[in-house]
């Protein structure tokens, strides 16, 4: 298993969780960004610095990804991408992806861009809680087990 992240939009206090925990559980994370990624020194962690333009780093990560590995995205695009390769996905806020949430969820996307295209302010996400960063960390946390478990 290796983590993918989309690291253009992550929190930095999630990035802060993932880094500790590919250290825990000896697993490589790899941040990909098209931007400068600082990373503590570790040989579990990696940054991929991606030319500008929309959805690159998507593409990246879309590419990369084999069955079984993890991404952190909070795109559901991509999430849907992952997925249909066989991977996991995990939000921020600790919502998984799966192959029976992901199609409702993109249609919900899709909507709320619709709305957003047609000039109906929704606003935009809330601030990230202490309880998502929990779940997140939950999440990440079983999903890390789960692997370990597996003997892969």
């Amino acid at each position: 298993m290796k983590i993918w992240v989309d690291a253009d939009a992550c929190p930095n206090v999630i990035k802060d969780i993932l880094c500790r925990a590919a250290d825990r559980a000896q697993v490589t994370a790899t941040f990909v960004a098209n931007r400068e990624v600082s990373l503590p020194p570790s040989r579990f962690l990696r940054a991929i610095r991606v030319s500008p333009g929309f959805d690159v780093a998507d593409n990246a990560i879309a590419t990369a990804v084999e069955t079984g590995d993890l991404v952190i995205t909070a795109d559901i695009p991509l999430a849907a991408l992952v997925v249909g390769k066989g991977a996991e996905a995990l939000n921020p806020r600790g919502e998984r992806y799966t192959a029976d949430n992901i199609r409702q969820r993109l249609t919900m996307r899709n909507f709320m861009e619709e709305l957003r295209s047609s000039g109906v302010n929704i606003g935009g996400p809330a601030s990230m809680s202490q309880a998502e960063r929990q779940d997140f960390a939950n999440q990440l946390d079983r999903l890390l087990r789960r692997h370990a478990s597996s003997g892969n």
